[in-house]
């Protein structure tokens, strides 16, 4: 098998530049937000779509993205969609109402979605050899991770010292650089026979997405008729596309990868560990914040370990195949982030939080470190570009079902608890109530640890099983 040189290497090095962006992008506008609303006049549901509209696109589109870069071409989707994303990033720096944000947001998930499987796709094409493939994908995995938890961090530094469209220019030298660089580090790979973009299931994949996503996060609202409604909408539409998908000569997205077990079991493993590790985040954040009250900057920082637990989980997870197999290092990651769950549930304080989050997850560096690459390497490569979209796609449906459900759970614990309010409010003034009500908080976070052990271990027994025999050789279309 050929081994990826030098060019490949700093190919990769430049590769990582978009990850971090999207990475940052979706985390560091959450500090801005309330400086830019006093700026802008923006009311409570325009806040909403402002920190909302960039996630709820990305998701919708990246099967798209996937699928097309496979067709026109992954490093010109690519370095277009780069591009693309510097521009909007200088419109949103500078926007002048809620409402021009709030679109330019959108414009940017579109951009977005483009950048994600096309570097995965790409990496796929440079490195040829699995050992080099799977340091690279694990490169890849720890800059994006690395970048969601540095974005809170560098975005309060900004703040400090700058106005707040300072975090949307950050993208600006990154974006330069892709685009100096790209061209000459980056080759160009274009299915051979790839067909007519199907524009039906583009349409429907679109709406079947953005319908469950955004029901999903309205659930967590505490909302009931009208996020329902998205799901069961999305979900029919879903159930259209299958069939479409299924029938089709050259399908959007070929959900005949399914057959490979492997393959299946990385990405039921990827939204669940999703749904964990969103679930977790939402309630240690709020933590952090209306128990212990931490600032919001400073609740950044303490959960730094999340963001870097995976980091340093996905760049050791190479290392683990030189004694066991990628199934069995991805199991026993998940026991560990098991484990790691459980420290939520012993009470402690902040020290047994923060290393709870840390062992959580640096136990799944391998499943996204190893498990992508499964996910990739079970298909032919004019097809990766598909299957990393499914594999992004997971996560962000993992992300959106953690907040919602694990959220509604939580929720019930407290009210449960502490029937007398819903937050930890002002009006709770008299000591002995605003303890009452951090107890039942506590207790949350107790529950919460216990669902995510139980989420993880089963995912352990699950890869365990699916992927106790050989992968299967990639699926041809």
């Amino acid at each position: 098998m050929e081994k990826a040189g030098r060019r490949e290497w700093l190919g990769l090095a430049v590769l990582v530049l978009p990850t971090l962006l999207v990475a940052m992008d979706m985390t560091a506008l959450f500090l801005a937000l309330p400086q830019l609303s006093d700026d802008l006049g923006a009311s409570s549901t325009e806040q909403l779509w402002i920190t909302d509209s960039y996630g709820f696109v990305v998701a919708g589109f990246v099967i798209t993205m996937g699928t097309l870069g496979d067709r026109i071409g992954r490093r010109r989707l690519l370095l277009a969609g780069g591009a693309a994303f510097g521009v909007l990033s200088v419109v949103a720096a500078f926007s002048v109402s809620p409402e021009m944000l709030i679109v330019v947001r959108g414009a940017l998930g579109v951009a977005g979605a483009t950048l994600m499987p096309s570097t995965l796709a790409l990496i796929t094409n440079m490195f040829p050899d699995g050992r080099q493939r799977g340091k690279a994908i694990s490169i890849w995995a720890t800059c994006q991770f690395a970048g969601g938890a540095a974005g809170p961090v560098f975005a309060g530094f900004l703040l400090q010292h700058f106005a707040w469209g300072s975090v949307f220019l950050v993208a600006v030298p990154a974006v330069a650089l892709l685009l100096a660089a790209g061209p000459f580090l980056l080759p160009e790979f274009r299915a051979p026979s790839s067909g007519r973009l199907d524009f039906a299931g583009v349409a429907l994949s679109l709406a079947a997405v953005l319908l469950i996503v955004f029901g999903l996060k309205q659930l967590a609202t505490g909302a009931w008729v009208l996020p329902l409604a998205a799901i069961a909408a999305g979900t029919l539409l879903g159930v259209v596309f299958t069939r479409r998908q299924l029938s089709a000569e050259t399908p959007l997205l070929d959900l005949r990868l399914f057959r490979n077990r492997p393959f299946t079991a990385v990405l039921v493993a990827l939204v669940v560990a999703g749904v964990a590790m969103a679930g977790v985040g939402l309630l240690v954040t709020q933590y952090l914040q209306s128990v212990l009250g931490h600032s919001p900057l400073v609740s950044a920082v303490l959960f730094a370990p999340m963001g870097l637990g995976v980091a340093a989980g996905t760049m050791t997870a190479p290392a683990l195949t030189r004694f066991t197999t990628p199934a069995t290092a991805i199991a026993g990651g998940l026991v560990v982030s098991a484990a790691g769950s459980l420290l939520l549930t012993v009470g402690g304080g902040l020290p047994l939080v923060m290393a709870g989050i840390a062992v959580l997850t640096l136990g799944t560096g391998p499943l996204f470190a190893l498990g992508i690459g499964l996910v990739v390497g079970s298909v032919p490569p004019e097809r990766a570009g598909s299957a990393a979209s499914m594999a992004d796609t997971g996560n962000y449906l993992g992300g959106s079902l953690g907040m919602a459900l694990i959220g509604l759970t939580a929720t019930a614990v407290y009210h449960a608890m502490f029937p007398a309010g819903t937050t930890l409010a002002a009006d709770v003034t008299r000591p002995e109530v605003a303890e009452q009500a951090k107890a039942a908080f506590t207790t949350a976070v107790n529950v919460t640890g216990v669902l995510a052990a139980l989420l993880f271990a089963g995912l352990a027994l699950l890869v365990r099983t699916l992927c106790r025999t050989p992968a299967a050789a990639p699926v041809r279309v």
